[in-house]
């Protein structure tokens, strides 16, 4: 099994410890390696349920993109990383229908 690890949390940069126990709930889970302390993690769940992240509560960031399969113009709401084909919202709701 693996050991603890320690993170750098992307808001504040402190280190933290990611446990045994808590990696192997995230793998049961599927869910991907936390980005954020504890304490910052309640911040942005707390600034999302505030109003200022989702839905109709506040503003979602877009990017703009060029869809890898028919090439038109679109946004997405996360950034894209450039290693990973990105669909316009078209081409992604026929791609999930497949």
């Amino acid at each position: 099994m693996a050991k603890d690890k320690t993170i750098q949390c992307k808001d504040c940069g402190k280190d933290f410890v990611w446990t045994e126990d808590e990696q192997a709930f995230y793998q049961e889970k599927g869910f991907n390696a936390p980005l954020r302390c504890k304490e910052c993690r309640v911040k942005a769940r707390a600034n999302f349920n505030n109003g200022q992240g989702g839905g109709d509560r506040g503003q979602r960031q877009s990017f703009p993109i060029t869809c890898s399969q028919c090439g038109k113009q679109d946004t997405v709401p996360f950034e894209p990383k450039g290693d990973r084909p990105v669909l316009c919202r078209d081409c992604f709701r026929k791609q999930r229908e497949q």
